[in-house]
C-alpha cells in the first residue's frame, strides 16, 4: 500500500487527515463530516494489519486515532498496539494537530507517559458529560456541560505530567485533556452519530450481554440524545480545527 496519506495532498491540494481505524464500524462521525466538509480527504489506515512503519507520523495535515476494543495495556499481545504508540510519541513531538478518542485518547496518555489501566466499572451509555473550570474556556464548551454524553468504555488514564483535566463524569474523574493548543483527547464518544449506532450494538453484542448492558435503554436513550449532540459536537470539532488552522 503506498503512503497516500503523504502523496495526495501534493496530487490533489486537499488537506488529508490520517485516520487510525480499530473497528470498521466505529468511525470518525461527526468529525468526519466536518472534516469532510471543510475539503479534507480522510485516509483509513487499520494498524492491525498495515505497519505504520511505511508512514511519515508529521505529514498528515492531522492525525485522528479512533476507538476500539483493546486496552492500552495489551500490547505484549497486540504488537501494532506498541507501534502505534510510537507513532503518536511522534506526532506528539511534532506539535501537529492530533485527535484521539476513547483507546485513541488512552494511547495518546500512554505516549505521553502516563499510566492505562482497568477502571474497575463498566461506563457504557449516555451520562452527563461535566467540564471543569478550564474545560469551559475551550472549544469543549460548544458539548455544554452537564448534557449528556455517550461513554463506552472501561479503562481509564492517569493525566499526563503538567496536564489538567477538562472534563469528569460521577464515575471517572478524566474524560479529556489537551496538548497545548494541537493534541485533543476524548475518553467520551461526540463522535457518534445516530445513524451508525445500530452497528455498535451489534458489533458490541458479546460485550453488552456479558456486562448486562440494557439495550433497548440505549437504543432509547441514542434517540432521544443522539441529535442534539451531533449539532453540538459539530461545532465543537468545527471550532477546535479552526483554532489549529484547519
Amino acid at each position: 500500500m503506498p503512503d497516500t496519506a503523504n502523496t495526495d495532498r501534493a496530487h490533489t491540494g486537499k488537506k488529508v487527515a490520517l485516520v487510525l481505524s480499530h473497528l470498521a464500524f466505529e468511525d470518525a462521525g461527526t468529525l468526519g463530516v466536518v472534516l469532510k466538509k471543510r475539503g479534507f480527504d480522510l485516509r483509513i489506515v487499520e494498524p492491525a494489519v498495515f505497519s505504520l512503519a511505511t508512514l511519515d507520523p508529521v505529514q498528515p495535515d492531522l492525525l485522528v486515532v479512533l476507538g476500539g476494543p483493546l486496552g492500552v495495556y495489551d500490547d505484549p499481545l497486540y504488537p501494532h498496539l506498541s507501534e502505534e504508540i510510537s507513532f503518536i510519541e511522534k506526532r506528539l513531538d511534532s506539535e501537529r494537530p492530533l485527535v484521539g478518542i476513547c483507546l485513541g485518547a488512552q494511547l495518546m496518555a500512554r505516549a505521553l507517559g502516563a499510566r492505562v489501566y482497568p477502571s474497575g466499572v463498566s461506563e457504557i451509555g449516555w451520562f452527563p458529560l461535566h467540564l471543569t473550570s478550564a474545560g469551559e474556556k475551550t472549544s469543549l464548551s460548544f458539548l455544554e456541560t452537564g448534557r449528556p454524553m455517550l461513554h463506552w468504555h472501561g479503562d481509564t488514564f492517569d493525566l499526563p505530567e503538567g496536564i489538567e483535566t477538562l472534563a469528569s463524569t460521577s464515575l471517572l474523574p478524566n474524560q479529556a485533556f489537551m496538548v497545548r493548543n494541537f493534541g485533543l483527547a476524548l475518553q467520551c464518544h461526540p463522535e457518534i452519530r445516530r445513524e451508525s449506532f445500530e452497528r455498535w450494538l451489534v458489533g458490541h453484542a458479546f460485550e453488552l450481554a456479558t456486562r448486562g448492558i440494557d439495550i433497548g435503554k440505549l437504543r432509547k436513550e441514542t434517540k432521544e440524545n443522539g441529535a442534539g449532540l451531533e449539532i453540538r459536537a459539530e461545532s465543537f470539532f468545527a471550532q477546535w480545527l479552526s483554532e489549529n488552522a484547519l
